[in-house]
C-alpha cells in the first residue's frame, strides 16, 4: 500500500519536492498534523518549520525540505497521518536563478 499523495503529479510540470511525515520510532502512536505554520501559496527556504506532528505529547516539527512555494497542502489541522505520508507539496526553486526583488 502506498502512503497517501505518493502518486501525485509534479506541480506545474516543474520540480517539486514533497513534505514527508517521518518514522518518528513510534509504532502504534497515533500521529496528528496538528498546526500547519505556513499557508498554501506562501514562498518557504528549505529548513523553515512548516508543520508540527502532534505524537502523543510530543510536538514534532516539520521543514521545508526544499526552497521554493508551498503549493498544495494534502491534510487538513487534526488529522491523523502515518509515517511516510505526504501532507504538502513545494514548487522548487531554480536555486541558481536570481530571487525576485533583488538589485543586480
Amino acid at each position: 500500500m502506498n502512503a497517501p499523495g505518493a502518486d501525485l503529479p509534479p506541480v506545474d510540470g516543474g520540480a517539486t519536492a514533497r513534505i514527508v511525515v517521518p518514522d518518528l520510532g513510534c509504532a502504534g502512536m497515533t500521529l496528528v498534523l496538528s498546526l500547519w505554520l505556513v499557508p498554501e501559496g506562501s514562498e518557504v527556504v528549505e529548513g523553515d518549520r512548516v508543520a508540527e506532528i502532534l505524537a502523543g505529547g510530543v510536538t514534532v516539527d516539520l521543514g521545508a525540505p526544499a526552497t521554493g512555494r508551498l503549493v498544495r497542502l494534502l491534510v487538513d489541522e487534526d488529522d491523523v497521518v502515518a509515517p511516510g505520508a505526504v501532507v504538502a507539496e513545494i514548487a522548487a526553486t531554480d536555486p541558481e536563478s536570481p530571487a525576485e526583488g533583488t538589485a543586480g
